[in-house]
């Protein structure tokens, strides 16, 4: 399928498209595409994936996250939520928000999926190296990514803090290391710390 959609112009079929895995691919394609054009010479790219998110205001501050960092996609299980008016930039317009069944069938092409988990062998995020193509992937505010997910998940890291952190405050902390350790700078050519 995407073959099919690689030689034709994105926007105007999506105005027609009605719900569903053709207009899934179609919203993917435009995000890469919107990646690869505002990039200015930065390479690869952060996808998130979301595990059965329980609280509509930690899945908008998710999508502002996204927005502020520049993710290229936000894929998502379950629907235990209604709206997302924590999202105030309205980040859905502009980053592709993917509903799916199993997180696993979302990951891009070359992507490495990371699971964010404290769990016995993960490895602390102030040491981890981020890969160039990224899905990291977070569970619920109430439970966790789960075993099945992690045995897919090439990499599982963690953040080392006395309590538990909520989702969207989790999100902002590893996409903000992320651009921080690979030097990523805003439109303003301020670095990710706003120096």
């Amino acid at each position: 399928m995407s073959d099919f959609v690689s030689g034709l112009p994105v926007r105007p079929m999506l105005e027609f498209c009605p719900p569903g895995p053709v207009r899934d691919v179609l919203l993917l394609k435009k995000a890469l595409e919107g990646l690869r054009s505002t990039a200015g010479g930065r390479r690869g790219y952060a996808a998130i994936g979301l595990v059965n998110p329980k609280h509509e205001c930690n899945v908008g501050g998710v999508l502002r996250a996204a927005g502020c960092y520049g993710a290229a996609m936000v894929a998502y299980t379950g629907r235990r939520y209604k709206n997302m008016a924590s999202d105030t930039q309205k980040s859905w317009k502009h980053i592709p928000l993917l509903h799916c069944d199993d997180l696993r069938d979302m990951i891009p092409h070359g992507c490495v999926p990371v699971a964010v988990e404290l769990v016995d062998g993960a490895r602390p995020l102030f040491s981890y190296i981020h890969p160039e193509r990224a899905f990291y992937i977070f569970g619920p505010e109430d439970s966790s990514v789960g075993r099945s997910t992690l045995s897919w998940c090439r990499d599982v890291v963690y953040i080392p803090t006395r309590f538990c952190m909520n989702l969207a405050a989790t999100v902002n902390v590893v996409l903000y290391d992320r651009a921080s350790k690979r030097g990523e700078t805003n439109s303003d050519g301020a670095n990710a710390s706003g120096h």
